[in-house]
């Protein structure tokens, strides 16, 4: 499945960053497979010593930006599968650091943390696999701006990418 280009009114212009972060043509099913690769691999290859670590006080661990990529996931494949469907209740935003303390990021280990991000992924590599070009063309609304399915599978790539740039500039 290859997927066209992302038009603007599919998106919030917040998420632009994101979106840029990946290919405009991609197999977002091989995508999410290749991304999970990377994403394992790269996280996995950091010293233990690191996963606690700040680059800056009131900033997240590395270990807090790992749960809160895999926070992220889970609420924005719950949007593209809603969107997917035709569901046409607006979904609500939420608040990202709202989920940092509950989550107890940082006293987690990394294979309890690798293992949420494994099923995570794995549930959005099969939701992906489900849809068809018209169910991630279709467009809804989340946190009060138009979003389309593809969009949302978009934000997620882009959006993990995003953060281990972040991770490599900062705090490695």
């Amino acid at each position: 499945m290859t997927t066209a280009i992302l038009k603007p009114e599919e998106y919030n212009p917040y998420y632009k960053g994101y979106i840029e972060k990946v290919p405009p043509f991609i197999d977002l099913h091989k995508n999410f497979k290749f991304n999970k690769i990377n994403v394992v691999s790269f996280f996995s290859e950091i010293d233990e010593e690191k996963l606690n670590y700040r680059y800056e006080p009131g900033k997240w661990s590395i270990k807090e930006v790992l749960q809160h990529i895999i926070d992220t996931e889970r609420i924005f494949m719950y949007r593209c599968l809603r969107i997917a469907r035709r569901d046409k209740t607006p979904l609500a935003g939420f608040e990202q650091d709202d989920y940092v303390l509950p989550s107890g990021a940082d006293s987690k280990s990394i294979d309890q943390l690798m293992e949420e991000y494994n099923a995570t992924r794995d549930q959005s590599i099969s939701i992906v696999k489900s849809l068809s070009e018209e169910d991630l063309e279709y467009i809804g609304e989340a946190s009060g701006s138009r979003l389309s399915a593809r969009a949302a599978a978009f934000i997620i790539l882009g959006h993990e990418i995003w953060h281990m740039d972040i991770i490599k500039e900062r705090y490695l």
